[in-house]
C-alpha cells in the first residue's frame, strides 16, 4: 500500500459521518504553512488522501478541523468547540497515516487510526 495521509470525521451526535466539515492541513516544519483546505465528503472522508507520494515529508503537522461552522450547518449553534486542532508527526515517509475525529458539540476524540 502506498504512504499516505488519510482522515475521516464522525459525528457522534447524529451517529453518522460528519460531511460537509471544512478542514484545514498545515505543514509546522520549519515554519507553518497551510498546505490544503478540503471538505468532507458524505461518508465524512476527503475524496482524496491529504497526503501522499512525494509529498509525504516526515516533519510536523497540523489538521484544524472547523467544528462551530459544522455543528451550525447541522442547526446546533452551542458547540463549546469552536476548532480542533490536532498536530502529529511524520517520521516514516514510506507509512500511511489515518488521524480520525469523533466529534460532538461538547467533546472530541482522535488516535492514530490505520
Amino acid at each position: 500500500m502506498p504512504a499516505k495521509l488519510s482522515t475521516h470525521v464522525l459525528d457522534l451526535t447524529r451517529g453518522v459521518p460528519a460531511a460537509g466539515m471544512e478542514i484545514e492541513l498545515w505543514n509546522l516544519t520549519p515554519e507553518p504553512r497551510q498546505l490544503k483546505l478540503v471538505t468532507t465528503n458524505a461518508d465524512g472522508r476527503t475524496d482524496e488522501p491529504l497526503l501522499s507520494g512525494a509529498a509525504m515529508i516526515a516533519g510536523d503537522y497540523q489538521l484544524v478541523f472547523k467544528l462551530r461552522e459544522y455543528f451550525a450547518g447541522q442547526g446546533v449553534n452551542a458547540t463549546f468547540f469552536v476548532r480542533a486542532a490536532i498536530c502529529f508527526r511524520i517520521e516514516d515517509s514510506a507509512a500511511s497515516y489515518h488521524v480520525p475525529l469523533l466529534v460532538t458539540p461538547w467533546a472530541y476524540s482522535t488516535y492514530r487510526g490505520s
